[in-house]
C-alpha cells in the first residue's frame, strides 16, 4: 500500500529530479542516517520514478550487498508499490534482470551484489542511465566506483543510502564529506523523518541499541565504536536458570593455545539460559589439551542431558570432526562478527539472552571485551574474547534463528532491529 503521507525529507527525495526542485541540477543524492527513518523506501520509489520519466530503452544498475539482500531489503516491499502505481514488473531472477514498462516505456534493470574486493568485475563493461546503491557503507569501494564509472549516459544519476559507519569509512571521507565538489545532494534522516512510525516503536527500536551502535542507527551519527563492547550489561543480566528447562544446546569457541569456552544453554519458553560453563586457558594452566580431552570436557559439560546440537567455531575443523564421531550433532557458527555482536546485545536486552551465576569467566570478559580504538574500521580486541564469542556463535546461530532460520535471521539484523 502506498503511504498516506510522507515528511519533508522523503518528498525532497522523491522530487529532487524534477525540473521544478531547487536541486535539479545535481548529479547525485546521498541518503544516510538511522535504521527505520524511510530514505531507503523513499529513495528506491524516486529512483524508479527517475528512470521510468527520463529513459526508455536504457539499462540501470540496483546494487546491494548481495543480489537477495537487494531484493529482500528494497524489492520486496517497493515492487508491489510499483504495481499499484501502474508499473509492469518482471523480474528475471535467473539473469538478474527486472524489466519496468509504464506510459509506453520500458528500460531494465540489473540486479548486482557488491559483496567484496572481486565484485567489481561484475559490473564491467555494461552502460549504465542510472545507478542505485542500497546500503552503500557495506560495499567495496573498488565495486562503487565501478558502478559509478558504468553511469556514462547523459543524464545519469547516482542514487546512494546507507546507515552510518566509522568516520573514517572512505564513503563518509569521499563522498559525504565532499558532496559540495560532488555536486551531490545531502539528506540525513532520523527515525522522526519517517511518519510511518509511532513514538512507541521510535523507543522500542531505541531500547535495542546501546553505546556505539546507539548513535549510529538510532540518532544516525558517523562516529568510531569505542569503550567496552556490551556497555550496557550489569548484574542486571545475570540471574538463576528457572526449574524445568525444555531443551539443551553447547556453543563452542575452541582454542589451542587461546582459552577454549563451552557455554551450556536451556530454553524455558522463549528465553536461552546460559547455566553452566567450561573455560580453559593452557597458558595459566600450563598445558594444552588435545581434541579428543576437549570433546571429554564437553562431554562432562552435557552431565547425561539431550543436547540438540553443538554450535562450534566453524575454523576448529578437526575438533568438529572430533565430536561428529563421537555422534554429536554439529552446527558451524555462523561467524559475522559485528552483526553477532549487535544480535547478541538486542537479544541481551530482550531477556532472549541470560547469563546465570556458574558463568563467571562470561560475567568477568562482559566488563573486558572493547573496541579496538587503533585499528582501521570497527574492529574488537583479540583478548577477553572466548566467552564472548561462544555466546555470539550461540545467539546468531540459535537464538536470533528461533522460528525463522538462523541465516534469514543474520541476514535481516540490519534491518529489522
Amino acid at each position: 500500500m502506498i503511504p498516506k503521507c510522507f515528511s519533508d525529507k522523503q518528498a525532497t527525495v522523491l522530487t529532487w529530479w524534477c525540473e521544478s526542485s531547487p536541486w535539479h541540477g545535481r548529479e547525485a543524492i546521498i541518503c544516510d542516517g538511522a535504521v527505520r527513518s524511510g530514505k531507503t523506501l523513499c529513495c528506491g520509489l524516486s529512483f524508479f520514478c527517475w528512470a521510468m520519466r527520463n529513459f526508455s530503452g536504457r539499462s540501470f544498475g540496483l546494487c546491494g550487498k548481495t543480489a537477495g539482500a537487494l531484493r529482500r531489503n528494497l524489492l520486496g516491499e517497493l515492487l508491489p508499490l510499483l504495481q499499484e502505481l501502474g508499473f509492469s514488473c518482471t523480474e528475471r531472477v535467473s539473469r538478474g534482470q527486472l524489466l519496468l514498462s509504464f506510459g509506453g516505456r520500458s528500460n531494465t534493470f540489473y540486479l548486482f551484489g557488491g559483496r567484496d574486493e572481486g565484485s567489481a568485475a561484475l559490473i564491467q563493461g555494461i552502460t549504465l542511465a542510472g545507478v542505485l546503491l542500497d546500503e552503500v557503507a557495506l560495499m567495496p569501494r573498488s565495486f562503487v566506483e565501478q558502478a559509478c564509472a558504468r553511469c556514462s549516459v547523459e543524464g545519469s544519476r547516482l542514487w546512494f543510502n546507507c546507515n552510518p559507519e566509522g568516520p573514517e569509512h572512505w564513503f563518509y571521507k569521499e563522498w559525504v564529506q565532499k558532496r559540495e565538489e560532488r555536486n551531490a545532494l545531502y539528506l540525513h534522516f532520523t527515525m522522526a523523518d519517517n511518519p510511518g512510525l509511532s513514538p512507541t516503536i521510535i523507543r522500542r527500536y531505541a531500547r535495542h541499541y546501546s553505546g556505539t551502535f546507539y548513535r549510529r542507527f538510532v540518532l544516525g551519527e558517523w562516529v568510531a565504536a569505542e569503550g567496552v563492547v556490551y556497555d550496557f550489561f550489569d548484574e542486571s543480566y545475570v540471574r538463576p536458570a528457572p526449574p524445568d528447562l525444555e531443551e539443551w544446546v553447547i556453543s563452542c569457541d575452541y582454542g589451542t593455545v587461546n582459552p577454549a569456552s563451552f557455554g551450556l544453554w536451556g530454553r524455558k519458553g522463549g528465553t536461552w539460559y546460559r547455566v553452566e560453563e567450561y573455560y580453559y586457558d593452557s597458558r595459566r594452566e600450563g598445558r594444552q589439551k588435545t581434541d579428543r580431552e576437549y570433546a571429554d570436557d564437553l562431554e562432562r559439560l552435557a552431565g547425561g542431558r539431550t543436547i540438540r546440537q553443538v554450535v562450534v567455531d566453524p575454523s576448529a575443523a578437526s575438533f568438529i570432526e572430533v565430536l561428529r564421531r563421537r555422534g554429536w550433532r554439529v552446527v558451524r557458527a555462523e561467524n559475522r562478527v559485528l552483526e553477532g555482536i549487535r544480535i547478541t546485545a538486542r537479544l541481551l536486552k530482550e531477556e532472549k539472552l541470560v547469563i546465570c551465576p556458574p558463568c563467571r569467566d562470561a560475567i568477568r570478559e562482559f566488563s573486558l571485551y572493547c573496541w579496538d580504538t587503533k585499528a582501521v574500521g570497527d574492529q574488537v580486541r583479540k583478548e577477553h574474547d572466548h566467552a564472548m564469542d561462544d555466546i555470539r556463535y550461540f545467539a546468531v546461530t540459535v537464538a536470533a534463528g528461533e522460528g525463522r532460520g538462523a541465516l534469514a535471521a543474520a541476514a535481516v539484523e540490519r534491518r529489522a532491529f
